[in-house]
Parts: C-alpha cells; sequence; structure tokens
C-alpha cells in the first residue's frame, strides 16, 4: 500500500448505447454519488461536452470510465466505443482519465433498483447513474485496498 493519497473529486463515467450516467465521489475518494443521465450523442460531441461542464464545475481530478468487457474476458462491441469515448472525454477535458474493468454493473444497478421496488420502466432515466455509482464505487474500493490505481490509463 502506497503512503501517497490520491485526493480530489472522480467522476464514473458509465457509457451506453443511448445515454452514459455520471458519478462522482467526494474529495476523499470514499463514497460515490449519482450525478446525471447525459443523452448519448453517437453523430456528434454534445454528450462529452457536457459531462466536460460536469468535470469543471465538480473540479474532477480524474475520470472512471467503465470498460465493457464480456464475461470471458474478451472485448465486446461496446468496448471499443467506449475506448474511443474516454480518450475523446480524456482530449476535450484534459483531466486524466482511467479505464476499468465494468463488468455486471448495469445488471447489478438494474438488480439493486428492481430491490428498491421500481419497475424496468420507471429506472430507465436512472439506471445509467446507478452504474456509474457502482463502477466509481468499486474503483474507489479497489484503491483504497491496494493502494494503486485502478484499470489502466487513457493516453491523451
Amino acid at each position: 500500500m502506497t503512503d501517497e493519497f490520491r485526493r480530489g473529486v472522480r467522476l464514473g463515467i458509465d457509457v451506453g448505447k443511448a445515454r452514459v450516467g455520471v458519478a462522482r465521489s467526494d474529495p476523499d475518494g470514499l463514497l460515490a454519488t449519482p450525478v446525471e443521465t447525459v443523452p448519448r450523442d453517437l453523430g456528434g460531441d454534445t454528450d462529452i461536452r457536457a459531462i466536460a461542464v460536469i468535470a469543471e464545475e465538480l473540479g474532477a481530478v480524474e475520470l472512471v470510465v467503465g470498460l465493457p468487457i464480456a464475461l470471458s474476458g474478451k472485448d465486446t462491441a461496446s468496448t471499443q466505443d467506449a475506448r474511443e469515448f474516454a480518450a475523446r472525454l480524456r482530449s476535450i477535458t484534459g483531466v486524466p482519465a482511467r479505464l476499468v474493468d465494468e463488468r455486471l454493473t448495469t445488471v447489478t444497478a438494474h438488480s439493486a433498483l428492481r430491490s428498491a421496488g421500481k419497475r424496468q420502466k420507471q429506472t430507465r432515466s436512472i439506471v445509467d447513474q446507478v452504474a456509474a455509482v457502482i463502477l466509481l464505487q468499486y474503483a474507489l474500493d479497489a484503491e483504497r485496498g491496494s493502494g494503486r490505481p485502478p484499470g489502466s490509463p487513457v493516453d491523451p
């Protein structure tokens, strides 16, 4: 475990085909909470720009982007999309980004919302935020446990 603690707000980003869930951590990196669901802009960059505004407003020091990998460990159709999204987000914001395995975060989010008595129709607008919270909380816990940042860095 390293003696140096990385302080600052981190954003969790769950990239989907229709929406992007955004979560944030507290400055001490202990707790992830939901922020917003941003509509995906497959033909442009309004989604990236909206997240850049959130990152700037919150003073984010790092972006944790979910990397959808198949349970087998292989890339999926969404893996390259997430990599490209993370690279564009890193480039536009200038904020360091990391790709973190997000297997089962959306499934876990749906399950948690069902357990809370929510029907799938009611949860469409927030499930991506919940998935981003789960992803970010996993990353925060992993870093605290290992003393190392989780996942892999996104090159500028």
